[in-house]
């Protein structure tokens, strides 16, 4: 059981870091460029992992399976996880992270349309609880600078939640590990050839400045957290991964305020409080840790 709560604990902080991490360097290196190199170091740690699975499960992929494996990883890293990264260019990093936070309402529709789940009016009333905390971020009485940057994060988390729900198609076939370094791995061969297409830099301005976040990205927040993820989720329910995206909206702001200064607004923490409750109220009743 502590084995499980600290897994929690542990992605949920390093996932709430992303865009903290970003904002360190988001004048120095292009937005793509670190999320090709932050996606490489964590597939390389996923690697062995992924590596025993398939020898355990004795699993054959074809054709069919790195097809899937290339969509899933091309909607996760040079569309998503780049938005993301673009998303803190344009505004403050607690607000690119409490925008991410709502990936699990959309989670909800797409799986209504695409794998036929059920919406029931408790989950209704927590998508409109979740879209007034959206309003309230975007405070359309009073349209700020940052509004592109607040649209972009939330496209990447439309764009996620499609890549999650989808990966329910056949995650229990591959596994976690496999599924995700495969996903990872393909998803950064076609950032690469988009890297090299428009010729935006793939290790130039890497420096001693932020070789170090760099670093943490892709070790602790792509690698590690995904296998902690991972492990949580083995362990319990698969709405655990809701559970981290609890935690984030509240997380990610105070680690903006205290590792780059940043100042939240009232209409924001506002915003986050909705986006929470919304959160709970749509998956509340479904964490349940196993014996």
């Amino acid at each position: 059981m502590k084995k499980v709560i600290l897994s929690i604990l542990f992605s949920a902080f390093v996932f709430s870091s992303i865009e903290v991490s970003g904002k360190l360097i988001s004048g120095q290196l292009n937005a793509f460029q670190v999320t090709f190199i932050r996606f490489l170091i964590g597939a390389l740690l996923l690697f062995p992992f992924a590596i025993r699975d398939i020898k355990s499960r004795q699993l054959v992929l074809k054709k069919d399976d790195f097809l899937f494996l290339l969509l899933e990883g091309s909607l996760c890293i040079p569309i998503s996880m780049a938005l993301l990264q673009l998303s803190v260019y344009f505004t403050k990093a607690s607000t690119a992270a409490v925008m991410m936070s709502t990936n699990p309402i959309f989670m909800v529709i797409f799986s209504y349309f695409i794998l036929g789940e059920r919406i029931n009016k408790r989950t209704i009333g927590a998508i409109i609880i979740s879209f007034i905390g959206v309003l309230f971020i975007f405070n359309p009485l009073k349209i700020s600078y940052d509004i592109k940057g607040m649209l972009i994060a939330l496209l990447a988390a439309v764009t996620f939640s499609l890549y999650s729900v989808l990966s329910k198609k056949r995650i229990s076939i591959y596994g976690g590990y496999i599924f995700n370094f495969f996903s990872f791995i393909l998803g950064d061969i076609v950032l690469l050839i988009l890297l090299l297409m428009f010729k935006v830099p793939i290790l130039q301005g890497i420096n001693s400045k932020n070789i170090l976040v760099l670093l943490y990205m892709g070790i602790f927040i792509t690698g590690l957290g995904y296998i902690f993820y991972l492990y949580a989720i083995q362990k319990t329910s698969a709405a655990i991964s809701s559970f981290v995206f609890f935690i984030k909206p509240a997380l990610a702001p105070i680690l903006s305020v205290l590792m780059i200064g940043e100042k939240i607004s009232i209409n924001v923490l506002l915003g986050i409080m909705f986006i929470i409750l919304g959160t709970v109220f749509a998956f509340g009743d479904k964490l349940r840790i196993k014996n």
